[in-house]
């Protein structure tokens, strides 16, 4: 039986959202529920984003423990604004929501289950969806170019070795396709030479990678970040819990552009005309790391980091912008 799901950076992410009764907060990562349960238990709202289908499980539970104040969308988070449209909770206030959270990426449940094949530490088969349509693992590394698998692995996965581990998969395609994760696994192990002694697994960047392209997960938040921006009202909080590099970056560069950080420019270059006038106000100073007492209790969170900020009232940027 695997351990109880622990919300990452809970306690700090209530201190930025600040949940109040009466108030409508998107849960746009539900996952096992646990910030919509202090979302609920603090007398707001929820309406939560979930493609995974096992979130329905212990959403049930929610539903019935808070009526009417409880709404799940099997969506992509991507599809907040589409979510929004049809809630009956959102409907009420136009479409606008007090807050909107993210916890990207893979939770602990999904790593846990085998058949899920997110794990090169427990045999299963090479899916790694997070919904139940689309390409798999598996479909990736037994149809994709050399060239494109390299570029998968070295882009989402930032593995030094990608041009290696790609030519060698497609050579043991060639015999037998992938199916298995433990088989994908050894494959890499063996590319790059062995573990050699290395303090982490060599597979961690592929499968990294793969689930990233398999999900679609950049994309997918930059996409959420636009959404959340269009559907805050003024004074609205935005909280996001990165665990990786990649996806932090896109944090940080979104919050840092919107809240009116752009970088000095150099005298050597030509002016920069202002842009448009900051529609988020930084709530943290950088970014929050999770306390030595979190990462005792749920190793999980030693590589999180939280980026809050507030909604103003300008106008949402255009795309082009």
């Amino acid at each position: 039986m695997s351990a109880p799901h622990l919300p990452v950076m809970l306690q700090e992410v209530l201190d930025q959202v600040a949940p109040q009764p009466g108030e409508l907060i998107v849960d746009a990562t539900f996952g096992a529920g646990g910030y919509s349960k202090a979302f609920l238990e603090a007398g707001s709202s929820v309406l939560a984003f979930d493609r995974d289908p096992s979130a329905h499980a212990f959403a049930a539970p929610l539903a019935q423990a808070h009526p009417g104040r409880f709404e799940l969308a099997p969506r992509r988070f991507s599809e907040l604004r589409q979510g929004l449209e049809v809630s009956s909770a959102a409907a009420l206030r136009g479409g606008r929501v007090d807050a909107v959270v993210f916890d990207i990426g893979v939770s602990s449940m999904q790593v846990d289950e085998a058949e899920r094949g997110f794990s090169f530490m427990r045999d299963g088969p090479l899916d790694m969806r997070m919904g139940a349509d689309g390409a798999t693992a598996a479909d990736l590394v037994n149809t994709s170019e050399p060239e494109e698998l390299a570029r998968i692995f070295w882009v989402y996965g930032e593995e030094r070795a990608s041009r290696r581990i790609a030519a060698a998969l497609v050579r043991r395609r060639e015999e037998v396709p992938f199916t298995r994760t433990l088989d994908l696994a050894e494959t890499v192990e063996r590319a790059v030479g062995g573990r050699k002694g290395a303090p982490t697994h060599p597979a961690t960047r592929v499968f990294q990678a793969l689930r990233i392209a398999v999900n679609e997960e950049l994309d997918e938040l930059t996409s959420g970040l636009l959404a959340a921006e269009a559907a805050l009202i003024e004074g609205g909080r935005l909280a996001v819990v990165t665990f990786h590099s990649l996806e932090d970056r896109i944090v940080k560069a979104f919050l840092s552009e919107r809240s009116g950080k752009t970088q000095g420019v150099s005298r050597h270059m030509p002016e920069v005309k202002p842009g448009p006038p900051p529609s988020f106000v930084l709530t943290t100073k950088g970014c929050l790391a999770p306390s030595a007492a979190e990462i005792a209790l749920n190793p999980r969170a030693r590589s999180a980091k939280l980026r809050s900020a507030q909604r103003t009232g300008a106008p949402i940027w255009s795309a082009a912008a």
